[in-house]
């Protein structure tokens, strides 16, 4: 296991150097239902930690990017893993892994809704 969880970290450190910040600021374009998916689906590549999605999270919405969007983001940053599904799938069965992971995005986008509804209360 060792050597593939080290393959895992190496692989979603790389992709979070390649990919920079200012980036995220022009993939969101203000209409909340696309913004939604949008980041649940930017989170759900990059995948990380929960301390730093926050900290990336904050640094998007001083961006300008959509509370929404934001959430849908971290949630799905800490939830799906889309680097780490191929050493999910072998110690947990492909099957597992693929449900875990479709029920994880779209559970990010629902709670993404409904928290940015609650607060709009």
């Amino acid at each position: 296991m060792l050597p593939i969880i080290i393959g895992v970290l190496l692989l979603v450190s790389i992709i979070n150097i390649i990919i920079p910040q200012s980036i995220y600021t022009t993939i969101f374009t203000g209409n909340s239902w696309l913004d939604a998916l949008k980041g649940a689906s930017l989170g759900s590549i990059l995948t990380g930690n929960p301390v730093t999605g926050y900290i990336l999270g904050d640094g998007f919405i001083k961006a300008g990017v959509g509370l929404i969007a934001v959430t849908a983001f971290i949630v799905s940053w800490v939830t799906v893993g889309l680097v780490q599904l191929p050493a999910e799938a072998l110690v947990l069965g492909k099957k597992f892994a693929f449900y875990r992971n479709l029920s994880a995005f779209m559970m990010s986008i629902l709670v993404a809704i409904l928290t940015t509804s609650v607060l709009s209360l």
